[in-house]
């Protein structure tokens, strides 16, 4: 019985999935394609002939090799010969049947045993040698010299074997020995021994080899396995204790934990240079030899100690250069602003608060440009941010009226940066010598509330951090003072790469690249004052040394001022040309109104007004704790300060600071601390809960009523 849906059901044939194929492709294409791809991933084929690179160092080994072979020859058969003769006497002696008769208090009765023993091998010996010499002779007679030479040579071959370099030169152990030299690259036992000694591997652990040492620039590398349960990044923290073993200077020593498909939590890459890579001149950035740069692209930072070109994204992030003066800081900076400089389709803001002549030549190309360090320079820095912000707000409503296709992501893309009509290009903040305007006090008013310009300023700086990047804001700040009290801690936890050139402590380079940083193996006070420009690099993005490495060093590219006078004249002919030129650059850059009240209410005014400066009345030595402090007071600085880091500072007694703290409400409590070598101790100090506990108790108290009288 059929139904009227019956009528409908057709038979279909199957469905088949396919994929449309180009017929015309050439066959060979094919099998060239497949015989490309499995070279290079065959693990039959040695890994020097797998890439051109390898192939042409393997090459150079070999002729090297090849040069050295006959002076190693016979410098190897004469440690053989040595070796032998040492051993011959050993035997021949008796050496180890007497030493066992002395061990267990025998030798006396053991001593015709021994007399015997040794006459026999004196008999042996001279038997050999007389069987030997009469058969070289007998066959010189029959065959020729060739069997002279066939002995020769023999001979020499297997003393070569024998006398093959190993662990330090075979000898007599002397008494005070030399200096030691790199020899791991000839050796991977003494690498294991190096690991050892650093206590980076136990005495009975070993180290597996994942690839062999080989020549990589101006250095060995090798890759290795920890043991089980040894983690990379305990080695890398030790990086010193590992030079020191290897012989070399910690500049000249390379750790990088391998990570992604091909590493492991316990993988550690190596690799030594033959001598101090940055003891070489600098070499030009390599943006004098390009007519234009796309900003969207890393900009040419410097190299690392493998000579690696390092580039340093700067879309959708922020940086913050520290040094102490005369490192190279302005210089870092300078690069920085160098590939924005060659977009003709970039806005740049220039603030120098040194009020030299590092920065004029770009304002030829700066839609707002400054330099000086008076308080109306703080004020127009101040104006410039609210300008910036109001800008941000704009972008983002703007974008959200955007498609998915023009705005995937919330974020700006590319097209839109270069869209005259959208008018939302790159923008970059350059402010040199941050802490000048971050540490005025000139009063501005802000919501019926006055706070000072420099809180004002860290305000904006924080929000266009947060929020700027997405809209198309390049933040990037210079400072030579990298303590606490500058930097606001909500400002430096929003900065998205850090580059730390030589300070004074760790404390100074942790400030500038992360809390901790100095126990993770990365400390810049360590940095020899002769290495102008060299740097420790914390990226936020992908470099040539790997997407996920967390810092590296790395010594900046040389532009001095005639080359930077260079790239901001091409930088104005490319706008020129483009008919991109703005603000300063054209003369028309007027100061923008300073508004606070419109910044209050785009970003709120509590953000503004809530962290008020300490009251000016607390008592002592409380007040003097609070000015020291500063910044480290937020929620996110410092949780613990050792009493003996405030006594030394404030040149105080302490006993008696004690006692007053006590009073105030601030007692002291165990904590641990940090050392300059990364280890923890205890110590007794003071929370800054406690201390924020104490000055909000000061902020309560009543005030005294005036006395009638």
């Amino acid at each position: 019985m059929s139904t009227p849906g019956d009528a409908a059901v057709v038979p279909a044939d199957p469905v088949l999935d396919g994929e449309l194929i180009d017929d015309e492709r050439p066959s060979g294409q094919h099998e060239h394609y497949r015989q490309a791809s499995w070279w290079p991933r065959s693990p039959r084929i040695p890994a020097a002939l797998k890439n051109r690179a390898s192939a042409a160092q393997a090459a150079k080994d070999t002729a090297v090799a090849v040069v050295r072979s006959p002076w190693r020859f016979v410098a190897a058969t004469g440690r053989g010969t040595v070796l032998a003769v040492r051993a011959w006497r050993r035997w021949v002696s008796v050496r180890d049947y007497r030493e066992a008769a002395e061990q267990s208090e025998k030798l006396a009765d053991k001593y015709v045993e021994i007399r015997e023993l040794t006459l026999l091998r004196w008999r042996v010996t001279g038997a050999v040698a007389g069987t030997g010499t009469a058969g070289v002779a007998v066959g010189e007679m029959v065959y020729g010299p060739r069997v002279l030479w066939i002995t020769v040579v023999t001979g020499s071959a297997v003393f070569a074997i024998a006398g093959q370099r190993k662990d330090g030169s075979p000898g007599r152990r002397a008494v005070l020995t030399g200096p030691r030299s790199l020899s791991w690259t000839m050796d991977p036992q003494v690498l294991v021994d190096a690991f050892q000694d650093a206590k980076l591997i136990g005495k009975d652990e070993t180290l597996r080899l994942v690839e062999r040492a080989s020549r990589v620039g101006a250095g060995w590398a090798i890759t290795v396995d920890l043991p089980a349960t040894r983690k990379a990044t305990d080695v890398i923290k030790n990086r010193e204790a590992l030079a020191s073993a290897l012989a070399v200077d910690e500049v000249q020593l390379l750790v990088e934990r391998v990570r992604g498909n091909g590493g492991h939590a316990g993988r550690v890459a190596i690799w030594v240079a033959d001598a101090d890579p940055y003891a070489t001149p600098p070499l030009r950035t390599p943006l004098l030899d390009v007519a234009c740069w796309d900003a969207w692209r890393p900009v040419p930072f410097g190299r690392d100690a493998r000579d690696r070109r390092i580039n340093l994204p700067l879309v959708w992030t922020s940086l913050l250069v520290g040094a102490i003066p005369r490192q190279g800081k302005t210089f870092a900076t300078r690069l920085a602003a160098a590939g924005l400089i060659l977009d003709p389709h970039t806005r740049l803001y220039i603030a120098d608060f040194k009020a030299g002549k590092d920065w004029d030549a770009a304002a030829q190309v700066a839609h707002r440009f400054m330099s000086g360090d008076e308080p109306t320079h703080v004020l127009t820095l101040a104006a410039w941010l609210v300008e910036l912000v109001t800008e941000v707000q704009g972008r983002y409503r703007r974008m959200r009226d955007f498609d998915n296709q023009t705005c995937p992501e919330s974020k700006i893309t590319p097209k839109i940066s270069r869209d005259p009509a959208l008018n939302m290009p790159i923008t970059g903040i350059f402010i040199d010598e941050v802490q000048a305007p971050l540490e005025e006090r000139t009063p501005i008013e802000v919501h019926n509330k006055t706070i000072p310009a420099g809180q004002y300023i860290g305000e904006l700086l924080t929000w266009l951090a947060k929020k700027g990047p997405a809209a198309g804001i390049v933040l990037v700040l210079a400072t030579q003072r990298p303590d606490s009290k500058t930097i606001p801690s909500a400002l430096r936890a929003v900065l998205g790469s850090r580059f730390a050139l030589r300070v004074m402590d760790w404390r100074d380079s942790n400030i500038i690249l992360g809390e901790q940083m100095n126990t993770r193996g990365w400390d810049s006070s360590r940095l020899l004052p002769s290495h102008k420009g060299v740097g420790i690099l914390r990226p936020d993005g992908e470099t040539a040394a790997g997407a996920d490495v967390l810092a590296m060093m790395v010594r900046t590219d040389y532009m001095p001022n005639n080359d930077w006078t260079t790239l901001c004249e091409r930088g104005r002919d490319l706008r020129t040309a483009a008919g991109t030129l703005t603000g300063h650059a054209i003369g028309t850059g007027s100061t923008p109104a300073l508004d606070p009240a419109t910044v209050a209410h785009v970003i709120g005014a509590s953000q503004l007004t809530d962290e008020e400066p300490p009251a000016p009345n607390l008592p002592e030595p409380l007040a003097s704790v609070v000015e020291y402090l500063g910044a480290d007071l937020d929620d996110e600085g410092r949780e613990f300060i050792p009493t003996a880091e405030l006594v030394d500072i404030l040149d105080v007694e302490p006993t008696a600071f004690g006692r007053q703290m006590g009073e105030l409400g601030c007692r002291p409590r165990p904590g641990r601390v940090t050392n300059e070598d990364g280890t923890t101790r205890q110590a007794r100090g003071y929370l800054t809960v406690d201390i924020r506990t104490a000055i909000q108790a000061q902020h309560d108290q009543p005030e005294p009523e005036d006395d009638p009288a």
